[in-house]
């Protein structure tokens, strides 16, 4: 495979360079992606496909010289993000739209995606270095308690990953985190991920409404802070360390 010399740089993050290449985009990964990783990332966003779930059509596969790309036909539009940056007047309509997407995803079956608990346990049991024995056994006993669910949890589910075209549709891009499971869980991932990126006052606007639309008290959805807070803490994200440690230490909501 080959990328254009004009390409231009989307996104960069610290293991991957997201390109616009004109009629397509390709997420180029640096050496400390495993090829694991990357071909189930595409393999997760063809059974999205394959499930009904507005996602970039894929392309290919391959390497750009030593580097592993995944290439996806371009989706024209902006997204959520951008949206709410350029009418933060708005930003409770997009919130709203935010989570109707969202439980829409929910609503759909991919019975060969990763289990989400069997990845969570996974994730837990590897952060010996961050976590004590104690901890881990714990946060693997309240994993192994959750209710079992069989919906598609997209993983990372924020305003920069949802393209709105011109028409108002939207399409679900970056598939790497997706599992079939618990929605509880998605949400609590998209609650931390707002956290972290200092929207604080939107993270507890989208945790009451994602749980008044899908009927579900907020306490079920904080079941689930502890274990995708460790799961992060796994994927070595140590800018957040203090604040991802903390809410694994809180085991109990009321």
């Amino acid at each position: 495979m080959k990328l254009p010399m004009d390409k231009q740089i989307i996104v960069t993050r610290h293991n991957k360079v997201v390109y616009d290449c004109g009629d397509t985009v390709a997420k180029v990964f640096n050496g400390t992606k495993p090829a694991s990783d990357i071909l189930n990332e595409a393999l997760n966003l063809a059974r999205a496909n394959e499930a009904g779930i507005d996602v970039p059509e894929f392309i290919e596969v391959g390497k750009d010289g030593m580097n592993w790309v995944i290439l996806t036909r371009k989706v024209e539009g902006k997204t959520l993000r951008q949206l709410m940056t350029e009418s933060p007047e708005m930003i409770d309509e997009y919130l709203a739209q935010l989570i109707d997407l969202e439980l829409s995803v929910h609503a759909h079956k991919a019975p060969l995606m990763v289990r989400q608990k069997d990845k969570y346990a996974r994730m837990i049991a590897s952060a010996r270095d961050i976590l004590d024995e104690a901890t881990r056994y714990d946060l693997l006993m309240r994993l192994d308690g959750m209710p079992n669910h069989t919906k598609v949890c997209h993983g990372d589910f924020v305003p920069s990953n949802i393209v709105v075209r011109d028409d108002g549709s939207m399409c679900i891009c970056d598939w790497a985190h997706a599992t079939q499971g618990n929605g509880g869980a998605d949400c609590a991932i998209t609650y931390l991920h707002l956290q972290l990126n200092g929207e604080q006052e939107l993270a507890e606007k989208y945790l009451r409404l994602y749980c008044e639309k899908q009927g579900c008290s907020v306490a079920y959805v904080q079941g689930w802070m502890s274990i995708v807070a460790a799961a992060e803490l796994a994927r070595g994200r140590v800018t957040e360390h203090d604040y991802l440690l903390s809410m694994v230490q809180v085991v109990d909501y009321v």
